[in-house]
């Protein structure tokens, strides 16, 4: 039964005002979950909150940007005001920025990791504390399926999702005493408002509908994932049903991975 299973549970969502970070806080918050999103930009994080309370969730947000450590230290002191505790805790903030090394700039690139990989650390610095305190709870960090396998002039973006996979691995051995399970989901093309980005940025004579159709097309499954499909993934690995699974990375690629680019001929 997983109508209520987050009963009694406090959940963070970081990236929770958008795309799949928004789709997983409201799922958690409709199985019962009292949650706090945030977001970097004040009025996608204001919107989201008042849609999901209009709804009757129980949800909570303010702007912070994770890849500080006032912002993120504050997110969760934010959270234990609320709502007294943490028992999970969702990272899913992240950005995408297009160059190779010798055309990514030393802030592009520091830029894509403060956001995607220390962000990451910092929330779990200072939320894991917490969640011991409350006898533990699981860390969901959403990655990439290009952890596993890369696209040109994407070097930052890639190394960055490459060091959540390495970051998750680490973080569920030193805390699984404390009864806190940590794991990585890795998405394929999904759509988000970061995927209507690229596709904007790499259209070319296309409409971006078009584009992501065609993207949708390399997938087995034939389409692109939604935000609510990767919702579904976190939420079972936040839940008691998933209480065996640690260190593990998900992907969740309508197929991407499972295929070689090298087809036999029909």
């Amino acid at each position: 039964m997983t109508d209520r299973e987050f009963d009694g549970k406090v959940a963070i969502v970081a990236g929770g005002s958008l795309g799949m970070g928004k789709a997983a806080a409201r799922l958690l918050a409709e199985r019962g979950a009292q949650v706090v999103i945030c977001g970097r930009r004040e009025q996608p994080v204001r919107d989201a909150v008042v849609e999901m309370q209009s709804a009757g969730l129980q949800v909570e947000g303010i702007p912070a940007d994770v890849g500080k450590s006032g912002d993120a230290e504050h997110l969760v002191n934010f959270t234990l005001e609320h709502f007294g505790g943490i028992d999970i805790l969702v990272n899913s903030a992240g950005i995408q920025r297009y160059g190779t090394v010798v055309d990514t700039d030393e802030a592009t690139w520091d830029e894509v990791f403060d956001t995607n990989v220390k962000g990451m650390y910092l929330t779990a610095h200072f939320a894991i504390p917490e969640m011991a305190k409350r006898g533990g709870g699981v860390i969901v960090n959403v990655s990439s399926v290009q952890a596993f396998a890369s696209q040109k002039s994407v070097a930052a973006y890639t190394a960055s999702k490459g060091a959540i996979n390495a970051l998750t691995r680490a973080m569920s051995l030193d805390h699984a005493a404390d009864n806190i399970r940590v794991v990585a989901v890795c998405p394929g093309s999904v759509d988000t408002p970061m995927l209507r980005y690229a596709a904007e940025v790499w259209k070319g004579d296309k409409s971006e509908q078009e584009m992501i159709d065609s993207w949708g097309k390399m997938h087995p499954i034939g389409r692109v994932g939604t935000a609510e499909d990767v919702a579904e993934l976190i939420a079972f690995l936040a839940s008691p049903r998933a209480s065996f699974i640690t260190g593990g990375e998900y992907k969740i690629d309508g197929g991407l991975l499972s295929g070689i680019a090298v087809p036999l001929p029909e």
